[in-house]
């Protein structure tokens, strides 16, 4: 069973957390950059932008240039390695409370034909905050032609658990990841008739599939293609099966990441490999047989995020291995990726970068094969202390 499997994950991760090199500070990235041995390969982290406010996402654009979000609500843009001082014009209002803001950006896969730029933000209205996703297209220094693809009615007056990500699949469909929004005294993420915990599934202007799984069941909102989620902060499409995979942030530990299937039921709040903040099991027995499973999870917590498939060459140990970024554990990690049933040991594991004591948020792989990073300092200590890093090949 995959729970066994994902189980023996627990005790390689909390020593592998504890172990590294010494300690470095932001201020050793800039210039040259600062050099690690991951164990497969020797890297460079490089500084290319710093002074950020809180950073959530990135996109890199055909041109090189790369896209910033800021959750206070700033889309921002690196040229020529240099960050823009005036935010592009034209981003959402957004909600900035607690884990709301301007969250995901990124391209369609067709962008350089149709210039499509997708923004997942926290939209305010007269029930409280909500998850939507706004596209527009970028002309010179802002955004023109925004309308919103998606709102979730997943409305609540706490601005927690919003999620949130999206992907396209290989026909070109869009998912978006929702939050459960926080503690609730009902599992609404088990509740079909609202998008609380789902990931939906929606043509690239925000059109309901014909062949979407619930889409002729009375009461369920035709949208949700997966339900059971906590809070998905990462999604990525598998290079190889096309599959989109998430990973999903976990209460007090349970930080998991899934594949998405067409109607699955992901568990949360029934199942978790998690407790609550307050200690208590959530469930009796972490799974459930008409519950899907997730491929991997990881106790303790690492504060889960952004994933990559690493599809490049310039880290040749690294192809074809899942990356997934931590918050709480101030690392990335790459993950050699097995089936159900495969045991994952502490050699198929790699965790890096923890001696920089940053927050991973997201990761990307950049045109030529180096993977780039949006980082911060714990924001509410360390005001403006986002980054965007590069990790290339030390030689």
């Amino acid at each position: 069973m995959q729970h066994i499997a994902s189980r023996l994950l627990r005790p390689a991760l909390a020593a592998s957390l504890c172990v590294g090199p010494t300690l470095v500070g932001p201020s050793a990235i800039r210039g040259q950059g600062v050099e690690l041995d991951t164990g497969s390969h020797r890297v460079r982290i490089v500084t290319v932008a710093e002074g950020l406010d809180s950073p959530w996402s990135m996109a890199i654009l055909p041109d090189g240039g790369i896209l910033v979000t800021e959750r206070p609500g700033r889309l921002r843009s690196i040229r020529g390695g240099i960050l823009q001082a005036t935010p592009i014009a034209g981003a959402p209002e957004v909600q900035d409370r607690n884990h709301g803001g301007l969250m995901h950006v990124a391209l369609h896969p067709d962008y350089e034909s149709n210039g499509w730029v997708y923004l997942t933000y926290s939209k305010t209205g007269e029930r409280g905050g909500t998850t939507a996703v706004m596209r527009a297209r970028l002309d010179g220094a802002r955004l023109v032609d925004a309308e919103d693809v998606f709102v979730a009615d997943a409305w609540q007056e706490a601005g927690l658990n919003f999620g949130s990500r999206v992907a396209f699949d290989d026909a070109g469909m869009l998912y978006v990841s929702v939050g459960d929004r926080g503690p609730n005294t009902e599992p609404l993420a088990q509740d079909l008739s609202n998008h609380n915990g789902t990931i939906v599934r929606l043509h690239d202007d925000g059109r309901v599939p014909d062949d979407n799984p619930f889409l002729d069941r009375p009461g369920a909102k035709p949208e949700i293609y997966s339900y059971g989620h906590r809070n998905p902060q990462g999604m990525a499409r598998h290079p190889d099966t096309g599959e989109i995979w998430a990973s999903e942030h976990g209460p007090m530990g349970g930080d998991e990441v899934n594949v998405i299937r067409a109607g699955a039921n992901y568990g949360w709040p029934e199942v978790s490999y998690g407790r609550t903040y307050s200690g208590e099991t959530i469930s009796e027995q972490p799974w459930r047989e008409d519950m899907e499973p997730p491929r991997y999870f990881w106790v303790p917590s690492i504060g889960i995020s952004g994933m990559l498939f690493y599809t490049g060459d310039r880290f040749p140990e690294w192809t074809g291995r899942l990356f997934v970024t931590g918050m709480s554990g101030m690392m990335i990690q790459s993950v050699r990726l097995g089936g159900p049933g495969i045991r994952i040991g502490p050699s198929e594991r790699e965790t890096m970068l923890t001696p920089l004591r940053q927050q991973v948020r997201d990761i990307q792989q950049g045109p030529d094969g180096s993977i780039y990073l949006v980082t911060r300092q714990d924001a509410d200590r360390t005001p403006n202390s986002g980054m965007v890093l590069r990790i290339e090949p030390a030689d």
